[in-house]
């Protein structure tokens, strides 16, 4: 998890669960949904798609937290509000206790056996309750507080919102951080996730004006409204897509980004009729009018999502990315805004931040901050004390109000909520926890420095990815999340061995670390770049891998060069390899049956003797496709050569095979063993080649693999057109093409190469148009084969498809965009991967029953 305030930080034991904690079931028409809690919150909302339904969190980490996280954090998000959130959309839960019982409350054999040998147990919450309602200023305070969103210490409207005792512990463990019990399952009531969505900008003169316009809001047809002060705006004005105004915006502009969404769009024009109404109430500084174009909202959602990152971007390296969280009442959310931007001046936090939840009157604020003397230390202690006055004593808000208290504020929990009701926190802590062995010092603590205390550190290792904030969002799509290492722990122990030799600290722990690190990091490292995707300051941990092979490979430096040299030689040794491998596969420990036969079938045709009648394209084959042929009793064993040729004929395109094609290579097998130099010398010659073959870019250049046009993106000579298979297919040949789709379903892969090439909805188009039910498995995001790793490191390639077999057991074929990959998904499926040319050639016929001519 992401952790923002250190409740999964621990001097003791830390369980992290995997893939063995991910069992979810929805329920009926998706009403409801049973979760573990290693499921990742945008999973849950997947499974929920053809219902139309979600879970009713939304934080902006969804993609990467998981359900274990949001519950014990009652993290709420963008539209959630406090309706619901955890604790309102609660319907169950398993619970283990300190003692090791487990509770369940949707088994009534469990809850039965429960209030037996619990009995004491539930008679003392009982007890707790009635107090506690009796107490009228406790239970005012308590009400109030939870009228805004508020995650500050325990969950005491358990105690007065239920009188039932099970209810009463099972929503005291919403939110309790793991201090009260493990949460192992929970269902949820699910709500609408309504389909027809718009989205507006409205820019402010002032941050006053703005946040009167939130109370106007609050009643009128939206489902978020988020507020961006103008020193967020000013962090994202120069990105791509954003507007040329955002820059001349007045220094105090505050900005509202405002979405609407409706089960219908008749409804949703209605509602957007009715927000438009209220404009001429307002003075604007600028404005985008709504609008239903997802072009259009997901740019504007972009500008939102940009400025966490965009400050996480541009800190000092060594320094932390802080994010707070707070709540003011509504009415006072412009003075709140204000005041802290003036401790931001007062503390020359000059890169802060605000942006947030505005209809909740939650805001977070973003600032960096060193730890490594104690002038800075102080400074972050005293802008604390400050924030925490402001917030909780003058204004009566939440310092906690969807992130959890964690370490980082549980020292000011009584500050915010006063003796008594800290007394009661204290006394819920007792009872459930007798033994204090439960995350001690989180959310509770009678240490009041803990928030100065085991600061963690961000030390420098390498300027390729010293900008990581360790948030995690790169850990759901690494192939090796379950092998070995995420990228944000190959990260984090890079910096631990930097630190190490910076300090000449414990050399043998250092040695220790460096020896685990050659295969959990290093050599299970896929070095995909999916991590780019989904990290916030895009780092890519591959390039990290890269060079650190570069370091340990230097001695095989001349050996790569000599088989660069020798490529075509290498291609046909390899080919005969494989026939080998074919004919004693009893003999050879990893061969299977998915394996590919040897292409020995590669056909030259040069310009000479190109149909005239055809437009020419220089066919680009990969180094795979040459030497891999289909695998043996393939369903269709042409090579992916000769499939390419006849359906691109059929839309009147010739492919041109050059002479030399054999000697060519992207340069992609050198650079993942950090043989730049060599890689960089086979670009430069694949370049030289394409310029003589296509007349100088005359003619467009066909990438049959996406792999490679992925690497080569951006390398080469500007006058070369180089258009990976996915795009000409969707853009060039579909179009001329008459498809007879079929009615049996088909899985489709994307690559992690395509994926970052921005293929996925052309992908999914092409097979769309091939087949009428088209399955995308989740939570695949690389295959893992990565090359040769596949050959070498079968359990890499294994682990990431552990979960592919059973979500695609249904259908009888797939589809990919890359050789390599094909050979893992043909095995771990059972079922036979290749080339969505393939599919695409065998349902298709010229339009009119002739090829498209010149």
């Amino acid at each position: 998890g992401t952790s923002l305030s250190g409740q999964a930080v621990t001097d003791s034991v830390l369980l992290v669960l995997g893939e063995n904690w991910q069992q979810r079931e929805v329920r009926g028409l998706g009403e409801q949904i049973r979760l573990q809690p290693g499921v990742i919150g945008a999973q849950a909302n997947r499974a929920l798609t053809k219902f139309q339904r979600k879970i009713g969190p939304d934080p902006a980490s969804i993609n990467s937290c998981k359900i274990g996280g949001i519950v014990a954090n009652n993290a709420s998000g963008m539209c959630c509000g406090t309706a619901h959130n955890s604790f309102n959309t609660l319907a169950a839960m398993r619970v283990v206790l300190f003692d090791g019982t487990v509770l369940d409350t949707e088994d009534p054999a469990s809850v039965t056996a429960f209030k037996l040998s619990h009995s004491a147990l539930l008679t003392e919450l009982e007890l707790l309750a009635r107090q506690t309602r009796a107490d009228t200023a406790l239970t005012d305070k308590i009400r109030h507080k939870y009228r805004l969103k508020n995650t500050t210490g325990f969950s005491l409207n358990a105690l007065t919102e239920f009188t039932d005792p099970i209810d009463i512990l099972t929503h005291l463990m919403v939110g309790s951080e793991g201090c009260l019990g493990f949460i192992s399952a929970v269902t949820y009531n699910t709500v609408p996730d309504y389909p027809h969505r718009a989205s507006a900008l409205w820019v402010f003169p002032s941050v006053e004006s703005c946040c009167r316009a939130v109370s106007v809001l609050k009643t009128a047809p939206v489902s978020a409204v988020e507020l961006l002060d103008r020193r967020s705006l000013r962090s994202v004005q120069n990105k791509a897509g954003m507007p040329s105004w955002v820059s001349t915006l007045s220094d105090n502009a505050c900005a509202l980004l405002i979405e609407s969404t409706a089960a219908s769009n008749n409804l949703l024009q209605q509602q957007l009729l009715q927000l438009t109404a209220l404009l001429p109430q307002f003075e604007l500084e600028q404005q985008v009018a709504f609008s239903s174009d997802p072009g259009v909202y997901n740019q504007l959602w972009a500008i939102r999502k940009g400025t966490f990152p965009a400050v996480g971007a541009v800190r000092k390296t060594g320094t932390t990315v802080i994010i707070e969280d707070v709540t003011f009442p509504l009415a006072q959310l412009a003075e709140g805004v204000s005041r802290l931007q003036q401790l931001f001046d007062k503390y020359y936090y000059t890169e802060a931040i605000i942006f947030g939840h505005a209809l909740e009157g939650n805001l977070h604020f973003v600032f960096t901050q060193g730890f490594d003397d104690a002038t800075q230390v102080a400074r972050y202690d005293a802008f604390m004390q400050d924030v925490a006055a402001l917030v909780a004593t003058e204004f009566g808000g939440s310092l906690k109000a969807e992130h959890g208290t964690g370490r980082n504020m549980a020292p000011f929990v009584e500050l915010e909520w006063g003796t008594e009701a800290y007394q009661l926190m204290w006394r819920i802590k007792h009872l459930l926890d007798p033994q204090h062995i439960l995350n001690p010092d989180v959310v509770l603590s009678h240490n009041p420095q803990l928030h100065l205390q085991n600061l963690k550190p961000l030390p420098a290792t390498n300027p390729l990815v010293d900008k990581c904030i360790e948030c995690g969002f790169c850990e759901p799509v690494c192939p090796s999340r379950n092998l070995t290492l995420t990228p944000r722990q190959r990260i984090v122990t890079q910096r631990e061995i930097s630190r190490l030799q910076r300090s000449g600290d414990e050399p043998e722990r250092l040695r220790i670390l460096q020896q685990s690190y050659q295969y959990k990091g290093n050599d299970t490292c896929a070095a995909c770049g999916m991590c780019s995707s989904a990290c916030p300051v895009g780092i890519n941990t591959g390039d990290l891998t890269r060079h650190l092979r570069a370091v340990n490979n230097r001695q095989w430096r001349g050996v790569a060069a000599f088989l660069a040299r020798h490529f075509a030689a290498v291609s046909t040794l390899a080919r005969f390899g494989l026939s080998i491998g074919r004919r004693f596969s009893a003999l050879v420990p990893f061969w299977h049956s998915a394996m590919p036969t040897a292409n020995y079938s590669v056909n030259r045709v040069d310009n000479k003797t190109a149909d005239a009648n055809l437009q020419p394209v220089i066919y680009l084959a990969s180094c795979a496709g040459r030497v891999m042929a289909p695998q043996v009793a393939s369903q269709d064993p042409r090579t992916l050569q000769q499939v390419s040729a006849n359906l691109l004929k059929k839309a009147g395109y010739q492919l041109i095979v050059p002479d030399g094609i054999n000697q060519q290579c992207c340069g992609m097998p050198f650079q993942s063993k950090g043989q730049f130099a060599v890689g960089s010398l086979k670009q430069q010659e694949l370049e030289q080649w394409l310029l003589q073959v296509s007349n100088n870019g005359q003619w467009p250049v066909f990438s049959d693999s996406s792999p490679c046009s992925l690497t080569l993106k951006g390398q080469l000579d500007s006058r070369l057109n180089i258009i990976d298979s996915v795009d000409f297919l969707h853009d060039q040949v579909l179009p001329k093409l008459s498809i007879t789709p079929l009615t049996k379903p088909i899985a489709l892969h994307i690559t992690c190469s395509a994926s970052q090439l921005g293929q996925a909805q052309k992908l999914q188009a092409l097979l769309s148009a091939c087949s009428n039910q088209v399955v995308v498995p989740q939570g695949i995001s690389c295959c893992g084969f990565a090359g040769d790793k596949g050959f070498v490191l079968p359990q890499l390639n294994a682990s990431a498809l552990s979960s592919l077999k059973l979500q695609v057991s249904g259908c009888s074929q797939g589809v990919s965009s890359s050789r390599t990959c094909e050979i893992g998904l043909s095995h771990h499926s059972s079922i036979e991967y290749q080339h969505l040319m393939y599919l695409l050639d065998k349902q298709s016929d010229p339009i009119g029953g002739k090829q498209v001519l010149k």
